[in-house]
């Protein structure tokens, strides 16, 4: 009896030890954020935070400049739909933190104001949103779905997902890849006169690209609306699980 006391009294007091802390999701909200992710309105992001909880997050939020001091135990840093620019020191915070193994997410709205910390991660962006000819969804050539994968965790288990107005993305150093992109005659209206013609670029275009930086890795999605609530389901919603998963860290007791 004394020794079944012994090792209860030893669980008990080892035993908050022994918990692991639940990795921390961040979810950047000090940029103009329309979206958010404590919102349940069709646009806000409160499915995929649920989606970072249950790969075994913990998710936060946060209207403070990015620095170290506010990046100082976090894991997963999400920034989707920035409207106002990230400054340099805190694109400087950003490269930090991934440099000593973070991981991160950027979903664009709009391209500019994360111009300096996408070019800090050598991804360069159209000046203008992409449009398809095939695989439409509601006859908007700004809608479609994405069928051309590459082979990357981020994908696994997918044969498809939608975006609803997405930036064309690229890496331009090896450590960044194209994860997924337009078929071949996606294209970027150049001219603006809302049509397909000689003028405008034709091509396949990428959509979403990963990379890494130091120890850390990171994703970057030229559209943010795939990940909100409304349309966060059937493979948008695998897509958004692998992301979870590939950047949260392994956790080992």
């Amino acid at each position: 009896m004394k020794r079944l006391f012994v090792l209860l009294l030893f669980c008990l007091v080892s035993g908050p030890h022994l918990l692991l802390a639940a990795p921390v999701v961040l979810f950047d909200e000090g940029h103009g954020q329309q979206f958010l992710a404590g919102g349940e309105r069709p646009l806000d992001l409160a499915a995929l935070a649920g989606v970072f909880t249950a790969a075994g997050g913990e998710v936060r939020t946060s209207g403070q400049p990015l620095a170290a001091t506010s990046l100082a135990g976090i894991d997963v840093l999400v920034i989707s739909g920035a409207f106002q620019p990230l400054s340099d020191q805190e694109v400087t915070a950003v490269r930090a933190f991934l440099m000593r193994g973070g991981g991160l997410a950027v979903m664009l709205h709009i391209a500019p104001p994360v111009a300096g910390l996408l070019h800090s991660l050598e991804v360069d962006f159209t000046n203008g949103t992409l449009r398809e000819t095939d695989r439409l969804i509601g006859g908007s050539a700004q809608d479609f779905r994405v069928r051309d994968l590459a082979v990357h965790p981020l994908t696994g288990g997918l044969t498809d997902f939608a975006v609803y107005g997405a930036w064309a993305l690229r890496g331009t150093v090896p450590e960044v890849e194209i994860v997924a992109r337009t078929g071949a005659h996606g294209w970027v209206d150049l001219n603006h006169d809302g049509r397909l013609g000689p003028g405008d670029a034709v091509q396949p275009f990428g959509v979403a690209v990963a990379g890494t930086l130091g120890r850390g890795r990171f994703a970057v999605f030229g559209d943010d609306a795939l990940f909100q609530n409304r349309f966060l389901e059937g493979n948008n919603r695998v897509l958004a699980g692998n992301l979870a998963r590939w950047l949260l860290p392994v956790q080992t007791p």
